[in-house]
């Protein structure tokens, strides 16, 4: 049997932690108040130090990236990957295909509605591994980076918390859904005291800025969207009730909980997306994606070791900088959020199972979605059928969606159905947030328990005031900004983790070669 927590805590009912939910309240109607008084001098200081982050410590992060990789990797086929996380009989609490779609859901949102089709295009622009802009070199190697971008050590670094977060909760038993609960084997009494509260405000502060990050770039992309179906003009108005719409369908979703309100959200996301793609592939150039598909696949596993260290050292461009090193800290960032909603769905299932349904079906998913949607806008941009990179420049990401979208047939019926999907995206991401900063904020909390209902619908009215007020004074880019300023001290508070982890699996180990040991005495 697994060695009991060092404090056995009796039998109580979830209630909230007064100290973190009100330390975060206050924290954040603080830097919020702070953005809105004096939102250009914040976002001057915001985007120094993300420089310095992603300048002065990519190395670190394209480090810990690979590190994830192989951490799971023997973490899923070693000695410990068969440890159920809960009881030995204990059955998973949602099939397969609806833990699949929540997870798959959480983590990737509507940012990759935004960057399927875009993406590929703008790096054939850049210089990936050195190559020359536009070249044919530059085109293949733009497929095949972005579906690195969004592949397994994304997905290896959103699960690289999960099994310390899921370990602690269903096998050691401990009563919070909490980073700094997980690291308890490391920290001991302190995590009831600073070091543990600091962690918790850490990742709440991380989570909220993940939101305003897809926030940041959903709002956008729906008003223009509507404006195109409605053939209106876009106004600030619109955007504000896009936000409000989106409040009531995840905060109605985060009313219902996970088996009535995110799984249903997530099980009709999961339909709408891969028919659009289906769509996409069957009506497009298909053999043309196909072909770019298979030669991204060859690219990638030719170049894994290479594109994940890749620092550009002697040429010193910024393509590293701009986009695996940022988006590296971007997945820091989420990890917090994947790593509670991920452990809490989980209960019932192996190490081994949740490592690799979570990294392979994760990155997989997203791949094709780059493949696809990726392949066909490198079509339109190499025959000069649309020049998106120059709608980009011009009008920004939102209308070059909105301009490859009509380069397909469907008409309005296409647009409407696309935007449904990037609200139920969004929507699902909106409610695993809220779903889970009430977690963190509440105590007593098993396994088998949601937070309290009003403690869920008050951090999603919180996430929709921030937007409200941060759409009023444009100040959304600052959050997101600030997010990714967060991913060096949570690449320590990973690393804690994993560290704990291995400090529990050991005693794990000890306790059942003991009872081994008891049992050929006894025979």
């Amino acid at each position: 049997m697994p060695s009991k927590p060092a404090i056995d805590k009796p039998s109580l009912s979830p209630t909230l932690d007064k100290e973190v939910f009100g330390s975060a309240m206050l924290l954040l109607f603080i830097m919020t108040l702070a953005v809105v008084l004096k939102p250009e001098s914040i976002r001057s200081s915001v985007t120094h130090w993300l420089q310095w982050v992603t300048n002065q410590w990519g190395w670190a992060l394209l480090l810990f990236g690979l590190f994830c990789f192989f951490y799971l990797c023997q973490l899923a086929f070693g000695r410990y990957g068969s440890i159920r996380l809960g009881e030995k009989d204990s059955k998973p609490e949602f099939t397969n295909l609806s833990w699949v779609c929540m997870l798959f859901c959480a983590g990737i949102g509507i940012s990759i509605v935004n960057w399927a089709f875009i993406e590929p295009v703008a790096l054939m622009y850049t210089s990936p591994l050195g190559h020359e802009p536009e070249s044919a070199e530059a085109i293949e190697y733009a497929a095949m980076y972005s579906q690195f971008h969004w592949g397994v050590i994304p997905w290896a670094i959103y699960t690289i918390a999960t099994i310390p977060v899921a370990y602690s909760l269903y096998v050691l038993k401990e009563p919070y859904l909490r980073l700094s609960t997980a690291a308890k084997p490391i920290l001991g009494a302190w995590t009831e005291r600073w070091p543990g509260k600091l962690i918790d405000l850490v990742v709440i502060f991380s989570i909220v800025g993940g939101v305003g990050t897809s926030l940041g770039l959903s709002i956008p992309l729906l008003t223009g969207l509507l404006a195109s179906i409605l053939n209106i003009e876009e106004s600030f108005t619109m955007q504000l009730i896009v936000l409000f719409s989106w409040t009531l369908l995840f905060g109605y979703s985060v009313y219902n909980g996970l088996g009535k309100g995110i799984k249903v959200l997530s099980d009709i996301n999961i339909v709408l997306a891969f028919s659009l793609l289906i769509f996409v592939l069957l009506v497009g150039p298909t053999i043309f994606i196909l072909k770019l598909w298979v030669n991204s696949t060859g690219l990638y596993l030719n170049n894994f070791f290479r594109v994940s260290l890749w620092t550009d050292p002697f040429s010193k461009t910024t393509f590293t900088q701009d986009w695996t090193i940022f988006y590296w800290a971007w997945w820091v960032s989420y990890t917090p959020m994947m790593a509670l909603f991920v452990a809490r769905i989980s209960r019932g299932r192996t190490i081994k199972e949740v490592i690799l349904n979570q990294v392979l079906w994760g990155s997989a998913g997203s791949m094709c979605f780059f493949a696809i949607w990726g392949g066909y806008s490198l079509y339109l941009e190499t025959e000069g059928l649309l020049m998106i990179n120059t709608i980009v420049e011009s009008s920004g990401m939102p209308q070059a969606v909105v301009a490859v979208l009509e380069t397909l047939p469907g008409g309005i019926v296409l647009k409407s159905i696309f935007a449904l999907l990037c609200f139920i995206f969004l929507a699902t991401t909106l409610d695993s947030a809220a779903y889970t900063l009430a977690s963190v904020s509440t105590k007593n909390l098993s396994g088998y328990e949601e937070p309290a209902v009003w403690n869920r619908l008050a951090w999603a009215a919180v996430i929709a005031l921030v937007g409200v007020l941060l759409l009023l004074i444009g100040g959304l880019k600052i959050v997101q900004a600030s997010t990714l300023i967060f991913s060096l001290p949570m690449m320590l508070v990973l690393l804690l983790l994993c560290l704990s982890l291995g400090v529990s699996l050991r005693r794990f180990g000890r306790s059942k070669n003991t009872a081994a040991e008891l049992s050929n005495v006894n025979d």
